[in-house]
Protein backbone atom coordinates (compact mmCIF):
# COMPACT_ATOMS: atom_id res chain seq x y z
CA UNK A 1 0.00 0.00 0.00
CA UNK A 2 1.51 2.96 -1.24
CA UNK A 3 1.79 5.52 1.96
CA UNK A 4 -0.59 9.42 1.66
CA UNK A 5 2.07 11.96 2.32
CA UNK A 6 -0.10 14.89 3.63
CA UNK A 7 1.51 18.40 3.79
CA UNK A 8 1.16 20.66 6.31
CA UNK A 9 0.17 24.14 4.76
CA UNK A 10 2.02 26.79 6.86
CA UNK A 11 0.93 28.82 9.43
CA UNK A 12 0.78 32.61 7.96
CA UNK A 13 0.71 35.94 10.11
CA UNK A 14 -2.44 37.96 10.16
CA UNK A 15 -2.31 39.66 7.39
CA UNK A 16 -3.65 43.13 9.13
CA UNK A 17 -0.13 43.01 10.71
CA UNK A 18 2.10 42.40 8.04
CA UNK A 19 0.52 45.74 6.02
CA UNK A 20 1.31 47.54 9.62
CA UNK A 21 4.98 46.28 9.06
CA UNK A 22 5.12 46.94 6.15
CA UNK A 23 4.01 50.49 6.21
CA UNK A 24 5.82 51.13 9.53
CA UNK A 25 9.27 49.60 7.86
CA UNK A 26 8.65 51.76 4.81
CA UNK A 27 8.33 55.34 6.82
CA UNK A 28 10.40 54.15 9.50
CA UNK A 29 7.78 55.95 11.57
CA UNK A 30 4.70 54.23 12.86
CA UNK A 31 2.87 57.76 12.89
CA UNK A 32 3.11 57.58 9.40
CA UNK A 33 2.37 54.55 8.85
CA UNK A 34 -0.79 54.81 11.35
CA UNK A 35 -1.82 58.03 8.80
CA UNK A 36 -1.54 56.19 5.90
CA UNK A 37 -3.53 53.33 7.08
CA UNK A 38 -6.00 55.61 8.71
CA UNK A 39 -5.75 54.14 12.22
CA UNK A 40 -3.76 55.24 15.45
CA UNK A 41 -0.31 55.10 16.47
CA UNK A 42 -1.32 52.67 18.85
CA UNK A 43 -2.93 50.30 16.66
CA UNK A 44 0.02 50.34 14.55
CA UNK A 45 2.59 49.75 17.58
CA UNK A 46 0.21 46.66 18.65
CA UNK A 47 -0.50 45.27 15.34
CA UNK A 48 3.81 44.97 14.95
CA UNK A 49 4.09 43.90 18.23
CA UNK A 50 1.54 40.83 17.40
CA UNK A 51 3.57 39.75 14.38
CA UNK A 52 6.66 40.15 16.46
CA UNK A 53 5.13 37.72 19.07
CA UNK A 54 4.11 35.89 16.15
CA UNK A 55 7.54 35.27 14.68
CA UNK A 56 9.01 35.25 17.98
CA UNK A 57 11.84 37.87 16.55
CA UNK A 58 12.01 41.72 17.32
CA UNK A 59 11.21 43.86 14.22
CA UNK A 60 11.96 47.28 15.65
CA UNK A 61 14.30 48.72 17.74
CA UNK A 62 12.61 51.28 19.68
CA UNK A 63 14.15 54.98 20.68
CA UNK A 64 12.53 57.70 22.05
CA UNK A 65 10.14 59.06 19.08
CA UNK A 66 11.97 57.04 16.04
CA UNK A 67 12.16 53.32 15.76
CA UNK A 68 14.42 51.33 12.89
CA UNK A 69 14.35 48.05 11.82
CA UNK A 70 16.58 45.30 13.28
CA UNK A 71 18.39 43.30 10.76
CA UNK A 72 15.55 40.46 10.97
CA UNK A 73 13.17 43.52 10.16
CA UNK A 74 14.86 43.87 7.17
CA UNK A 75 14.92 40.66 6.18
CA UNK A 76 11.64 40.13 6.57
CA UNK A 77 10.17 43.67 4.79
CA UNK A 78 12.24 42.62 1.69
CA UNK A 79 10.65 39.95 1.47
CA UNK A 80 6.66 40.63 2.65
CA UNK A 81 7.08 44.13 0.49
CA UNK A 82 6.99 42.51 -2.82
CA UNK A 83 4.60 40.21 -1.51
CA UNK A 84 2.15 42.40 -0.91
CA UNK A 85 2.82 44.09 -4.00
CA UNK A 86 2.04 41.12 -5.73
CA UNK A 87 -1.35 40.09 -3.58
CA UNK A 88 -2.26 43.42 -4.80
CA UNK A 89 -1.79 43.21 -8.22
CA UNK A 90 -3.62 40.34 -8.52
CA UNK A 91 -6.35 41.35 -6.85
CA UNK A 92 -6.76 44.20 -9.30
CA UNK A 93 -5.83 41.96 -12.34
CA UNK A 94 -8.58 39.68 -11.40
CA UNK A 95 -11.12 42.97 -10.84
CA UNK A 96 -10.58 44.99 -13.63
CA UNK A 97 -12.50 42.60 -15.74
CA UNK A 98 -15.03 41.85 -13.46
CA UNK A 99 -18.55 43.94 -13.75
CA UNK A 100 -19.51 46.59 -11.89
CA UNK A 101 -20.19 46.58 -8.63
CA UNK A 102 -21.18 48.88 -5.61
CA UNK A 103 -22.53 48.93 -2.14
CA UNK A 104 -24.51 51.47 -0.72
CA UNK A 105 -23.92 52.66 3.03
CA UNK A 106 -25.94 54.97 5.07
CA UNK A 107 -24.46 56.65 7.98
CA UNK A 108 -25.26 59.95 10.03
CA UNK A 109 -23.60 62.84 8.59
CA UNK A 110 -20.94 63.54 10.61
CA UNK A 111 -19.74 59.32 10.92
CA UNK A 112 -19.23 59.78 6.99
CA UNK A 113 -17.47 62.96 7.04
CA UNK A 114 -14.86 62.00 10.35
CA UNK A 115 -15.13 57.88 10.25
CA UNK A 116 -15.96 56.42 6.92
CA UNK A 117 -14.96 58.72 4.33
CA UNK A 118 -11.24 58.87 5.61
CA UNK A 119 -10.72 54.85 5.86
CA UNK A 120 -12.43 54.90 2.21
CA UNK A 121 -9.26 54.17 0.63
CA UNK A 122 -8.38 51.49 2.40
CA UNK A 123 -11.26 49.51 1.26
CA UNK A 124 -11.48 50.30 -2.15
CA UNK A 125 -7.30 49.02 -1.78
CA UNK A 126 -8.62 46.09 -0.34
CA UNK A 127 -11.78 45.41 -2.30
CA UNK A 128 -10.70 47.72 -5.62
CA UNK A 129 -13.96 46.50 -8.01
CA UNK A 130 -16.64 47.67 -5.77
CA UNK A 131 -17.41 50.96 -5.59
CA UNK A 132 -18.64 52.30 -1.73
CA UNK A 133 -22.05 55.18 -2.39
CA UNK A 134 -22.27 56.85 0.91
CA UNK A 135 -25.62 58.51 1.61
CA UNK A 136 -25.73 60.42 4.80
CA UNK A 137 -28.69 60.62 6.62
CA UNK A 138 -30.20 61.89 9.93
CA UNK A 139 -33.18 59.77 10.21
CA UNK A 140 -33.61 56.62 11.50
CA UNK A 141 -32.77 53.32 9.15
CA UNK A 142 -36.10 51.89 9.02
CA UNK A 143 -37.62 55.61 7.49
CA UNK A 144 -34.67 55.94 5.00
CA UNK A 145 -36.32 57.15 1.76
CA UNK A 146 -33.10 55.87 -0.24
CA UNK A 147 -32.01 51.90 -0.61
CA UNK A 148 -29.16 50.80 1.24
CA UNK A 149 -27.14 47.71 1.43
CA UNK A 150 -25.40 48.42 4.65
CA UNK A 151 -26.11 50.71 7.62
CA UNK A 152 -24.53 52.17 10.71
CA UNK A 153 -26.07 54.02 13.84
CA UNK A 154 -25.72 54.14 17.17
CA UNK A 155 -27.51 51.92 19.79
CA UNK A 156 -30.03 48.93 19.34
CA UNK A 157 -32.75 50.79 19.38
CA UNK A 158 -31.53 53.40 16.46
CA UNK A 159 -34.91 52.70 14.48
CA UNK A 160 -33.72 49.33 13.01
CA UNK A 161 -36.33 47.23 10.58
CA UNK A 162 -37.20 44.40 12.11
CA UNK A 163 -35.87 42.34 9.30
CA UNK A 164 -32.11 43.49 9.90
CA UNK A 165 -29.90 41.40 12.65
CA UNK A 166 -27.93 44.77 14.06
CA UNK A 167 -24.34 43.37 14.49
CA UNK A 168 -22.13 45.53 17.44
CA UNK A 169 -19.49 47.36 16.02
CA UNK A 170 -17.66 50.54 17.68
CA UNK A 171 -17.39 51.15 21.36
CA UNK A 172 -17.23 55.11 21.96
CA UNK A 173 -16.35 57.57 24.49
CA UNK A 174 -16.36 61.22 24.46
CA UNK A 175 -13.22 63.53 25.58
CA UNK A 176 -12.42 66.93 25.52
CA UNK A 177 -10.99 68.21 22.44
CA UNK A 178 -9.15 71.76 21.47
CA UNK A 179 -6.56 72.70 19.59
CA UNK A 180 -2.91 73.33 20.95
CA UNK A 181 -2.34 77.11 20.85
CA UNK A 182 -5.84 77.21 22.58
CA UNK A 183 -4.59 75.47 25.70
CA UNK A 184 -1.27 76.77 25.95
CA UNK A 185 -2.72 80.57 25.83
CA UNK A 186 -4.92 78.97 28.87
CA UNK A 187 -4.28 75.85 30.44
CA UNK A 188 -7.07 73.43 31.20
CA UNK A 189 -5.74 71.42 34.90
CA UNK A 190 -9.41 70.47 35.95
CA UNK A 191 -13.36 70.98 34.94
CA UNK A 192 -13.62 74.25 36.66
CA UNK A 193 -10.49 75.76 34.06
CA UNK A 194 -13.06 75.73 31.06
CA UNK A 195 -14.82 78.37 32.30
CA UNK A 196 -12.19 80.49 30.86
CA UNK A 197 -13.00 78.92 27.51
CA UNK A 198 -15.96 78.80 24.71
CA UNK A 199 -17.51 75.36 25.07
CA UNK A 200 -18.77 74.11 20.97
CA UNK A 201 -21.71 71.79 20.70
CA UNK A 202 -24.25 70.56 18.16
CA UNK A 203 -28.50 70.34 18.17
CA UNK A 204 -27.50 66.60 17.06
CA UNK A 205 -25.50 66.05 20.41
CA UNK A 206 -27.31 68.95 22.51
CA UNK A 207 -27.11 67.19 26.23
CA UNK A 208 -23.31 65.58 25.95
CA UNK A 209 -22.30 68.61 27.81
CA UNK A 210 -24.41 68.97 31.11
CA UNK A 211 -24.05 64.64 31.18
CA UNK A 212 -20.24 64.79 31.16
CA UNK A 213 -20.70 68.32 33.83
CA UNK A 214 -22.44 66.12 35.90
CA UNK A 215 -20.58 63.03 35.63
CA UNK A 216 -17.34 65.10 36.92
CA UNK A 217 -18.72 67.00 39.23
CA UNK A 218 -18.87 70.56 38.00
CA UNK A 219 -22.73 70.87 37.10
CA UNK A 220 -22.64 74.59 37.71
CA UNK A 221 -19.93 75.29 35.33
CA UNK A 222 -20.85 77.98 33.20
CA UNK A 223 -18.72 78.70 30.51
CA UNK A 224 -17.15 82.07 29.07
CA UNK A 225 -19.23 81.85 25.74
CA UNK A 226 -20.91 78.45 23.85
CA UNK A 227 -21.19 78.19 20.37
CA UNK A 228 -23.96 76.37 18.13
CA UNK A 229 -23.82 74.03 15.28
CA UNK A 230 -25.82 71.86 13.74
CA UNK A 231 -23.97 68.64 13.11
CA UNK A 232 -20.49 67.60 14.98
CA UNK A 233 -18.20 67.44 12.18
CA UNK A 234 -19.06 71.32 12.01
CA UNK A 235 -18.02 71.71 15.82
CA UNK A 236 -15.13 69.57 15.48
CA UNK A 237 -14.58 71.89 12.24
CA UNK A 238 -14.53 74.86 14.54
CA UNK A 239 -12.29 73.11 17.41
CA UNK A 240 -10.02 72.73 15.25
CA UNK A 241 -10.20 76.37 13.91
CA UNK A 242 -9.53 77.62 17.52
CA UNK A 243 -12.84 78.78 18.54
CA UNK A 244 -13.11 76.81 21.86
CA UNK A 245 -13.25 73.36 23.04
CA UNK A 246 -15.30 70.48 21.98
CA UNK A 247 -16.47 67.32 23.68
CA UNK A 248 -16.19 64.64 20.64
CA UNK A 249 -16.52 61.02 20.38
CA UNK A 250 -13.31 59.65 20.59
CA UNK A 251 -13.91 57.74 17.07
CA UNK A 252 -14.41 60.90 15.52
CA UNK A 253 -10.93 62.50 16.60
CA UNK A 254 -8.64 59.62 16.48
CA UNK A 255 -6.78 60.92 13.47
CA UNK A 256 -7.00 64.74 14.59
CA UNK A 257 -5.36 63.70 17.73
CA UNK A 258 -2.76 60.82 16.51
CA UNK A 259 -1.69 64.12 14.15
CA UNK A 260 -1.54 66.58 16.70
CA UNK A 261 -4.61 68.88 15.16
CA UNK A 262 -6.28 68.32 18.75
CA UNK A 263 -5.76 67.70 22.32
CA UNK A 264 -7.37 66.02 24.93
CA UNK A 265 -6.30 68.54 28.11
CA UNK A 266 -8.16 65.89 30.60
CA UNK A 267 -7.88 62.25 29.31
CA UNK A 268 -9.37 60.60 32.25
CA UNK A 269 -12.38 62.30 32.08
CA UNK A 270 -14.82 60.62 29.62
CA UNK A 271 -18.15 60.23 29.00
CA UNK A 272 -19.14 57.04 27.91
CA UNK A 273 -21.58 56.79 25.04
CA UNK A 274 -23.75 54.03 22.70
CA UNK A 275 -22.21 51.34 21.32
CA UNK A 276 -22.19 51.92 17.12
CA UNK A 277 -23.60 48.73 15.47
CA UNK A 278 -24.34 48.12 11.87
CA UNK A 279 -26.94 46.04 9.39
CA UNK A 280 -27.49 44.41 6.60
CA UNK A 281 -30.64 44.86 4.08
CA UNK A 282 -32.26 41.65 3.77
CA UNK A 283 -31.97 42.16 -0.04
CA UNK A 284 -28.20 43.21 0.23
CA UNK A 285 -25.66 43.54 -2.62
CA UNK A 286 -23.37 40.54 -2.72
CA UNK A 287 -20.69 43.47 -1.76
CA UNK A 288 -22.15 44.46 1.24
CA UNK A 289 -20.86 40.69 3.38
CA UNK A 290 -17.11 42.56 1.93
CA UNK A 291 -18.35 45.81 3.66
CA UNK A 292 -19.18 44.36 6.80
CA UNK A 293 -15.83 42.44 6.93
CA UNK A 294 -13.91 45.19 5.98
CA UNK A 295 -15.77 47.11 8.94
CA UNK A 296 -14.32 44.03 11.54
CA UNK A 297 -10.65 44.46 10.16
CA UNK A 298 -11.20 48.16 11.17
CA UNK A 299 -12.69 47.00 14.64
CA UNK A 300 -9.55 44.82 15.03
CA UNK A 301 -7.16 47.35 14.35
CA UNK A 302 -8.81 50.35 15.77
CA UNK A 303 -7.90 51.82 19.34
CA UNK A 304 -9.50 49.74 21.42
CA UNK A 305 -12.63 51.06 21.24
CA UNK A 306 -14.33 48.23 20.19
Amino acid sequence: MREKITRMTPRLPPLNAVRAFAAAARHQSFTLAAAELFVTHGAISRQVKSLEEFLGVALFERRVRQVSLTPEGQRFFAEVAPALEQIGAAARALMDDAPARSVTINVRPSFAVRWVIPRLPDFVAQFPGIAPRVVTSTVSPDQASEHFDVAIRRGRSAGWPASIAVQPFLLDEALIVGTPALLANAPVDGPRDLAAHALLWSRSRPDDWEHWKRQVGAPRLRPASQLQFDHLHFVLQAAQGGLGFALAPVSLVAHDLAAGRLVCPLPALRLPLTRHYYGLAPDAAPEAQCFAQWLQSQLESSTGLG
